[in-house]
């Protein structure tokens, strides 16, 4: 594991070090890199060159820990906004797959559920917002996971919502201990898991700390999803884990059409393209907004190679 990610992971709640970066002109070359922009007018082609390639999109609204009520709604029409306009640019030409080429990740944190009171609640109808109106324009909704502490609310919502939005995905992170248990709850027909490693700091209680012990526990729940009658989505860039997906489903009777790989915009881009010509299904995370410091940092602690961009974009190499 990247020795300097508790470090980074650090600086991605320290107020003093945000000011310093994004107040910093030379970091636009690494926030370009991993970020489609700050609009979505600038979102826009990146999705429509990204499907045009014959890869499939997640778009992500940046935003999170809303402890407002009116920024809470803003996201929500940002959002609503934002299907329309990706929706209108979807492929026809995706028969062959199960999933819809178009979708949208939001976090709860971002619709509200950390106001005070009734914030699940808030996030839970905001979300179903969300879902009625991506099931009428043909596009997906997935929940992404944040830090393990809004793990058991954040599943709560997907149970609550999924008999009327079935297509509802859920995002679980593989660092965690309970994770294993969790796919094997979501591995039922119908559903639609995203397994990723994990990206926050998370203490030792709760989170494996190291990355082969990381690497283990994803396999052990790729496994479960794979051998499940879901849809799994292989968030992962570790070559390791790529070849091992493709042999479990090999092993399962699982076709390319019925999982997917997923990867980062900016990350590994020659692989996303290999992996769609070999008729696998690529989706493309794709993050957008203001909002991008938190991200961006998560990035930045996940691979040696992007700290090592940022590196050299600092001292102007």
């Amino acid at each position: 594991m990247n020795p300097l990610r508790p470090v980074i992971l650090a600086a991605a709640g320290s107020p003093r070090m945000k000011r310093v970066l994004t107040g910093t002109s030379i970091t636009a070359e690494i926030v370009r890199r991993f970020v489609a922009g700050e609009t979505r007018a600038e979102l826009l082609p990146v999705v429509a060159g990204l499907l045009g390639e014959g890869r499939m999109i997640s778009v992500d609204f940046l935003g999170e820990n809303t402890t407002d009520r009116g920024r809470a709604e803003a996201t929500v029409a940002e959002y609503l906004s934002l299907i329309d306009q990706v929706a209108a640019l979807s492929r026809p030409d995706s028969s062959e797959f199960e999933a819809a080429p178009v979708e949208v990740s939001v976090k709860l944190s971002a619709l509200g559920q950390a106001l005070p009171g009734d914030g699940p609640a808030i996030a839970t109808d905001n979300l179903a917002t969300l879902c009625r109106k991506a099931a009428e324009a043909g596009v997906w909704v997935s929940v992404d996971a944040e830090d393990h502490t809004t793990t058991d609310a954040t599943l709560a919502a997907v149970r609550a919502l999924r008999p009327e939005f079935p297509e509802l995905g859920a995002v679980l992170q593989a660092y965690l201990h309970r994770t294993e248990a969790d796919c094997a709850e979501f591995a039922g027909p119908g559903s639609r898991i995203r397994l990723c490693k994990g990206a926050y700091r998370e203490p030792a209680g709760v989170a494996f700390q190291k990355a082969t012990e990381v690497t283990d526990a994803y396999l052990a729940c790729l496994e479960v999803l794979m051998s499940g009658s879901g849809y799994p989505m292989v968030a992962s860039h570790d070559p390791v884990v790529i070849v091992a997906a493709e042999a479990m489903a090999a092993e399962s009777g699982r076709p390319a059409h019925r999982f997917e790989h997923q990867m980062l915009y900016g990350v590994r881009t020659a692989e996303q393209a290999r992996l769609t010509a070999a008729g696998y299904g690529m989706r493309v995370y794709i993050p957008y907004g203001v909002e991008w410091y938190g991200y961006l940092t998560r990035r930045l602690a996940e691979r040696p190679a992007n700290l090592a961009l940022f590196l050299r974009a600092l001292v102007g190499d």
